[in-house]
Order: C-alpha cells, then structure tokens, then sequence
C-alpha cells in the first residue's frame, strides 16, 4: 500500500498492511536551513525530499480550500526591532496587537510571543464583531486540487478551516492570560461575540467546506484540559460541533482536532462532541493521556495520528528510555486499528534527528499489521 492508501483505509475503518509513519519535520527542517548544518547527505534537498528519504511520506498540511479576504479593513503591520504590532482599524474603531520576536527564535524559524492580546474588554468585542461580519472566505478548490495531486501517493492532505469560536477567542483574540477574566466579567458581551463568530462562520465558510474536494478537514486546535475544561467545552464548543460535523459527515467528510495539548479530561467530550481524529495527539511524559488511557476510552473509535511525544527526541531525553518508549507505544496500540503513528506536535529543532530514522526501521520491522 502506499501511504494515501493506508491514509484512505483508517478513514475507512479498515486495516492498512503496516501503520502509516508520519511525523511533522518541518521546524527542525527550517531550523536547521536556517542555521546552516543540515546533514551533508540533506543539505541540497526540500523539505518532501527529505520527508521522502527519511521516512517516505509527508504530512500534506500545506493545502487550503478557500482564502480569507476582509472588505473594508485596513490590516498595518508595522515593525520595530523585535517588536512586531498589527492593527486592525474599521470605521467603528481599531484593535491591536503585539508581539515580540527574539533573536533566537528567529534563528530557529519559530514565531514570536505575544505581549498584547488582541481583546481587552467590550469596547474591543464590537470593533472586532465588525471584523467578523466584513470577512469573507473566497473557495480556491482549484489550488487544493492542484496541491493534492502534486502530494500524490505520498500524504493525504488535511486542510484547516479554522477553530472553533470559543477557542479562538480564548487562545487568539483575549489570551489565555485573561480570557476567562473576561468571561467572567463580561459574559454577555462575550457570548454575544461568539454568536456573530459562529453565525458569519455558518453562513460563508460552512458552505465551502462542505462542497469542497477535501475530505479530511482540521477544525479545532489546542483544545485542552485546561484551557477548555468540561464546563466550557460542554456549554460553547460542543453545540457548535454538533450542527457542523453532521454536515460534513454526510458530504463523506472527517473530521480531525489538532491535539498537541492534554486531553486527559476533555477524552469523552472529544467523541461527544462528533470528532473523528486527534492528530499530533501528545502522550505521557509531556501530558498525563496516554494510549492505553486513549484506548479504555475511545477503543479504536477516534483515530490517533501521534503517539511519539517530542520530548522524546531530544537529546537529553536518554536513549534507553526513548525506545522504551516507542516500543511501548506499539504494544498499546493493539492490532494496530485506527493509528497513524507520527510526533506530538513536531520534530522539534533541536531533536536528535537519529532517533526519527530508528523510528523508521521500527516501523518497518514491527509495523506490519496485525502489530500485536
């Protein structure tokens, strides 16, 4: 099988001939690029060709079904220093944030740290509700097929449409800082904000996702057990999934949840709320989930693309224990049903890229389905 094959099979419900090995590089590709000691044997390749040599696949996540336009919004980004601001100005008023880029995140293409959120209180949720309802998703079908066909055999794209309301003012408008603070304090004009979020999402993105040629869709990232605990996840994140994902099941759609976060206490709510896949799903020691505890849970139900924490792969985490590790991991996964294994989030910059080539011949010796 090649590697869309057995991507098309677990979405399927079916048994691929040996577990699909997929991990993201691209930060320790573009770190290493960047600093200038890329490996003489990959100093001259992209990042697919060496995807292709070290591990024969790629993660296809670069394609889009449609492109986000604003009618009437100035956009300025202006830079000084490290400090980087971009301001969003409306004729009902302007919003800002900020963020600082250190030297040395620079040199391992990594993006900056925010110092002012974009929301700070209700004068800022109106300025930002004209933003929502002057944005508009033009669909680009014609680009994502272009991109899948240039993926061909070796991936199966999956494409972001973006996150789920409640969480993307959490994480990207107020912060995690003080989002809850503002909750809290302004629930009403809060909520209100998260209406017209999810309205205006309904009314012109929904559409595009569910004609679109994509069928495996990214909505939702970084949902946690802290940051999206039961009590929320149940009163603002649950409702919205169960009015979408039915729709894009019935267009033959799955559906995957970027979960690079702990989900130890959110696990049921995930499969309640209708998800099909966690990818770059994290697992002990980084957070207290792990597959055993995914498997009690979930059987083979959500399909986990994950499964080999980064910290595993740095330098200072002890060999031994790292295969340990990994041959634990197979022992977890049972027969090998519904597993994509790749590393929670990436292969980070400074991972000893060693042990994702001995990942590689593992999966090659020991992958074969049924694995145990």
């Amino acid at each position: 099988m090649t590697t869309r094959e057995r991507m098309t099979a677990i979405l399927d419900g079916k048994a691929p001939d040996r577990i699909p090995w997929i991990p993201r590089i691209e930060l320790w590709y573009r770190a290493r690029q960047l600093a200038g000691d890329l490996p003489d044997r990959w100093k001259d390749f992209s990042l697919r060709q060496l995807e292709d040599d070290l591990f024969g696949a790629t993660a296809a996540r670069g394609g889009s079904i449609f492109k986000i336009k604003y009618d009437g919004i100035d956009v300025v980004r202006t830079q000084e220093g490290d400090t980087e601001t971009t301001e969003y100005r409306t004729p009902v008023g302007s919003v800002r944030t900020v963020q600082r880029i250190s030297d040395e995140l620079k040199r391992m293409g990594l993006p900056g740290r925010v110092e002012e959120e974009l929301l700070k209180g209700p004068s800022d949720y109106r300025v930002w509700e004209y933003v929502v309802e002057h944005t508009n998703w033009d669909a680009s079908f014609d680009t994502f097929l272009a991109y899948d066909e240039k993926i061909g055999a070796d991936g199966f794209p999956m494409v972001a449409i973006g996150d789920v309301p409640f969480h993307e003012f959490v994480q990207k408008l107020a912060g995690y800082n003080d989002a809850f603070y503002q909750i809290a304090d302004y629930p009403d004009e809060v909520d209100h904000l998260l209406r017209t979020m999810q309205e205006v999402q309904k009314d012109r993105m929904w559409p595009i996702a569910l004609e679109s040629p994509a069928k495996l869709l990214l909505a939702g990232v970084h949902l946690s057990s802290q940051f999206t605990p039961p009590q929320f996840f149940e009163k603002y994140i649950i409702p919205y999934c169960r009015e979408l994902f039915p729709l894009l099941h019935n267009k033959g759609k799955r559906v995957a949840m970027h979960a690079d976060n702990d989900t130890s206490q959110i696990a049921k709510l995930l499969e309640d709320a209708g998800w099909d896949m966690l990818e770059c799903f994290v697992t002990a020691p980084m957070v207290p989930m792990t597959i055993e505890k995914a498997r009690q849970v979930w059987g083979t139900r959500m399909i986990l693309w994950g499964g080999i924490p980064s910290a595993i792969l740095a330098p200072s985490y002890p060999f031994e224990s790292f295969t340990t590790n990994v041959k634990s991991t197979f022992k977890a996964i049972g027969k090998g049903d519904a597993v994509i294994l790749g590393v929670a989030d990436n292969v980070m910059p400074d991972s000893d890229i060693t042990r994702v080539k001995w990942i590689t011949d593992y999966v090659d010796s020991h992958g074969w389905y049924p694995v145990n």
